[in-house]
Order: structure tokens, then sequence, then C-alpha cells
């Protein structure tokens, strides 16, 4: 695939980037000689070695709980849902400690050596205290009883991998997108491709994790896999250095956190006052000189309690200057936006989590419906987590597809360049995972069908489980990647990783539902010596109702989302003499 860089005509373009980005010793970044795909092609090389590395290690982890760790299936499932759901709720601090302090770069390169150390240390206790005897853990090798030491080692660097991996998540894709200067219409056309490349990378660096390591891991080779993991780990750090004198910044905006408490204190404190028409609100003259590179946001009508907080009163006037320049009093127009627009995302960020319920069973029990089947192919046997391979290969395609065939007929039906809005994406997503819990639920009837003894795996071929992932992998290049680009777009300046981090706090926050879920479900099915929906031995179970109900609250979901996309309106920013719009349509 090949993607042109975004070139620029010295006569017609500023030499300097005017979208506020600097190099790393703080003078405003040259275009010519600072980030567009020269800097990110290096990121999206980066990003696919972390992932190749952290599928390496979670594709199969529920396996290795069950194989290693000696734990059911249920109880397996439940740790797989919190370890995915920690790996992007700590996406929230990392996206924090970008935004506000460290900035991307530094946030990028701790948050990566963390994950580095947290892999090292895993495969260092599988090697010495885990994978005992030598080889065990593989289809029919049980292993010995875990010790102590091993078990809190094994827990100690696998929510260090959490930690490293969801903090350096909002951060690389954002600081990708920064590479790009948004007011220049090449670059930013190239910024809009980047979020397609950069879940690209994310798969094509899942591509060897989800088939080779998972082999190998299948057989009893945990240490080797989790060495090579490691060994991937390094390279995209140092990869990451390498590119440090071209890599476009911005400077961190101090902590968002107090710039929203201000809003509502001072909304608040102004209760009962008249809110008056738009322009006349308080805003600064020239750029804030509070908070460095945020640009100005225009007043909108939502929300208008809020505006409270930047209506001048007779105290104001009286008490000028300094009331006016008390914060926690008066907030300008563009602090009020951001706040708003924060408020504004959440009820559609809140709707994705259904949808992330519903793509966290591929890495838990489509792997555990995968193993009670045929994986066996003439003499060649298919681990059941490597199935998770076609949704990497579905992935790919579809977005290849989208890019290719999709966006121009669509931007020639309805006008819009990108083809359909993130909205209307991320709709088809939510639209298309449904119908993968569906299917999945089908193939589980067709496999008990086939079941001929309680403890012998079901007679129909693993590859019947092709269809389910293949529509999970088409279902997330419209839910994911219109997310990417929904949340880091609407994002307000000063809150662009928090932006991104929204996507994976929706992954973690589905991962926790799950868990609830299974353990809801398990309660309430388990009694009167019924084996319940999902016991110990799937074959005496009924999975295929758990999948029905995904797909009863996925139509419940799209329901809700529909509702809020149509009363969703977008962030308008102020660039000067003209008005620079980010409003996604439904």
């Amino acid at each position: 695939m090949v993607m042109d860089p975004a070139t620029v005509d010295s006569k017609c373009v500023s030499p300097i980037t005017q979208d506020g980005s600097m190099d790393r010793r703080g003078n405003p970044a040259i275009r010519a000689n600072t980030g567009r795909w020269r800097s990110a092609i290096l990121l999206l090389v980066n990003y696919g070695l972390v992932t190749c590395a952290f599928f390496g290690v979670g594709v199969n982890l529920v396996v290795f709980l069950r194989r290693v760790l000696h734990q059911d299936n249920a109880e397996a499932a439940n740790n797989i849902s919190k370890w995915t759901g920690t790996v992007y709720i700590f996406s929230l601090i990392g996206a924090f400690l970008s935004d506000s302090y460290w900035g991307r770069y530094i946030t990028c390169a701790i948050f990566q050596i963390i994950y580095v150390t947290g892999l090292v240390i895993l495969s260092l206790a599988s090697w010495f205290l885990l994978v005992k005897p030598a080889g065990c853990g593989g289809v029919d090798a049980r292993c010995d009883e875990p010790s102590a030491a091993g078990v809190a080692l094994f827990y100690l660097s696998t929510y260090m991998i959490a930690f490293g991996n969801g903090g350096y998540q909002p951060s690389i894709a954002t600081f990708g997108s920064d590479q790009f200067d948004e007011t220049d219409p090449k670059e930013g056309r190239s910024k809009v491709a980047f979020f397609s490349y950069f879940y690209m990378a994310l798969n094509v660096g899942s591509i060897f994790s989800n088939s080779v390591l998972v082999y190998y891991e299948d057989l009893g080779r945990w240490v080797m896999g989790f060495w090579v993991s490691a060994a991937a780990a390094v390279l995209a750090l140092v990869l990451f250095l390498l590119g440090t004198p071209n890599y476009r910044h911005f400077k961190p905006s101090g902590n968002p956190l107090t710039r929203i408490a201000q809003v509502f204190v001072a909304a608040f404190r102004k209760w009962h006052t008249q809110v008056p028409r738009g322009e006349l609100l308080h805003e600064v003259d020239g750029d804030d000189h509070k908070v460095s590179g945020i640009r100005k946001i225009l007043h909108s009508d939502g929300l208008r309690f809020l505006d409270k907080a930047a209506t001048l009163t007779e105290e104001d006037y009286a008490g000028a200057p300094e009331n006016t320049k008390n914060p926690w009093r008066l907030c300008t127009v563009t602090q009020v936006e951001e706040v708003k627009c924060i408020l504004k995302m959440l009820p559609i960020w809140l709707c994705t989590i259904v949808y992330s319920v519903v793509f966290t069973q591929m890495a838990s029990l489509f792997v555990e419906q995968g193993a009670t089947m045929d994986t066996d192919i003439g003499s060649f046997h298919i681990p059941a987590a490597s199935m998770s391979l076609f949704d990497v290969l579905s992935v790919l395609t579809f977005i290849a597809i989208y890019r290719r065939v999709l966006v121009p007929v669509m931007a020639r039906l309805s006008g819009n360049p990108q083809g359909l809005t993130e909205l209307q994406r991320m709709g088809v997503g939510l639209v298309i995972g449904m119908v993968a819990m569906v299917v999945a639920g089908v193939v589980e009837i067709e496999r008990l069908k086939r079941v001929a003894a309680p403890d012998e795996p079901s007679s129909l071929s693993v590859l019947w489980q092709v269809p389910q992932y293949a529509l999970i992998g088409a279902s997330e290049v419209f839910m994911y990647v219109g997310q990417l680009e929904f949340f880091n777009g609407q994002a307000p300046d000063g809150v662009k990783s928090f932006g991104s981090a929204l996507c994976m706090a929706s992954i973690s926050l589905g991962n926790y539902v799950s868990i609830m879920l299974v353990s809801v479900v398990t309660s309430l099915t388990d009694k009167d010596k019924r084996p319940g929906w999902i016991p110990g031995n799937l074959n005496s179970g009924h999975l295929d109702r758990f999948y029905f109900l995904l797909a009863a609250l996925s139509l419940v979901d799209l329901a809700a989302y529909v509702a809020c996309a149509v009363w969703y309106k977008g962030i308008k920013l102020d660039s000067g003499d003209d008005k620079e719009k980010a409003t996604p349509h439904v």
C-alpha cells in the first residue's frame, strides 16, 4: 500500500506549521523538516510492533490461565476481562499525564519502558517458576501446580504490561495525528487517513502473534512466545527513540480538570444570572494567554446553563480587573465550550460500551467455544486462539474496501468527501456487531448438535467460527476507526489524548460489563442442579443463549445510539476570519 506524503508548495504554503506544533527545541515546527508521513510511518511501525508484543501475550492468555494456572472456564474468562479492562482504563491515566504535564512524546516513552519491563518479568517468571515441567501447557501436557511466588510475579508482570500498554495507546494515537497540520489541506487529508492506517497497523502487528506465536504457545512453547513478545517491544522502543529529531510536538496545556471545575463553580456562583446573547459572553481578545496552544471555540446554544460561567455581571465590572481575572468567577467562552463538548460526547461514548462487550467475547468465549470444536484439519492442528487471525484479515480487507470503494461511492452520493460521517460509521459497526452475535449463537447451536460425548469436543469444525470472527473484524473498521476519528476530532485542543482515551475506556468498561454479565448469567442459570449457560464444560451449557442475549442488548443500544447521534452537535473552532467547523452530521 502506497501513501503519498503531503508535499508542500513553498510559494503557496507557509514553511512553518500553522496549528501551533513545535519541534523538539520548542520552536515553531518547520514543515519540510518535521512530521508528516516520515514521522507517522515510523510511529505506525512502532505501534505495530507494540501490538505484536501485546497480542503475543494477550490473545492466548485465557488458555495459559486454564492450562498453566489451572483455572476453570468462567474464572479464566472473567480474569481475562478484568485484565483487558484494566489495560484500557489505564489509558485515561496516560491521556491525563500526556495532555496536562508530560506531553505525548515523554508519555509514550515512559509507558513503553514500563511495558518492556513487564514483558521481561513475565518471560522470566514463566521460564523459571510457572511452566514446569518445561514444555507443559500444551494440549495434553499438564503443568505442575504453580507456586505462590510464580503466581504473584505473573500478576505483577501482566498488570505492568496492562499499565504500560494502556498509558501508551491514547498518546501514540494522538501523537501520530500531531504529525500533520490540519490547517494545510493536504496534511489535513493525511491526518484523516492516519487513523485508518493506525488501526491497520494494530491488526498487521497482531498477524504474527495470532498465527505463529499462538501456534507454538498452544504446543507448550509459552516461554519462547513471551520472549519473542519482549523482543518486539524492545525493537519498538528503539525505533520510537530514533525518530526523536523529527517529531512535531504540542505543549501540554495544564490540568484540564481544573479548567472544567472552574466552569462549574463559576456557573453555580451565578446560578440566578440571566444569560445574554452569545456574542455578549466573555472571551479574551487574541490567543488565550493562560493556556498555550488552545484555539478558540465558537459559542454553541446547547447546555445554556453553563454559559452563566462566561456571563459578565455588575460585580465583575465593579471588581475589575481582579474579578475578570479570577477564573473561578468568570470563564471564557472557549473554556465553557470545552466543558460542553466533553458533556455532549459522553452519551455517544456510553452507547459504545455494549459494542465493546460484544468485541471482548473474541478474546474469551470465542476461544473457549473454539476449543470445544474439531480443531484438526487433516493432520494439522489449529489452536482455537489463532482463529482471531480471521478477525485481523477481515479488518485489513474491510479497511481497503472502505477507503478504495465505499468512500468514493458514498462521497458522490452524499457530497461528504469522507463518504460516511464518523457517527454513521459507528452506527454501521453496531449493526454488524449485533449480527456477529446472532451468527455466533447459531454456530453454537450447531456445535451442540454434533457433540457425541459430554467430555469430548464437538465434531463441528472450528472453521465454522470464521463468519463470526470476520463480522467482528468488519464491525471494528466502522466502529473503532470511526471512534478514533470522532473523539480525537471533537475533543478540544487541551484534551486531545483524552479523546483518544475515550475509545480505549469504552473497551475497558465493555470488559467489566462482560464480567458482570457472565457472573449474573451464571448465578441465575446455575440453579437446581442445572449446569447453567456457561459451565466449565460447554457441552452441557447454552452459550448460544448468552450470544443471543448480547444481540438483544445490542439492538436496544442501537436505538439509544441513534437518538444520541441525532441530538449531537459538534464543535466549531474559530480560526480567525474563517470559522473552521468539525460538526459530524448523522
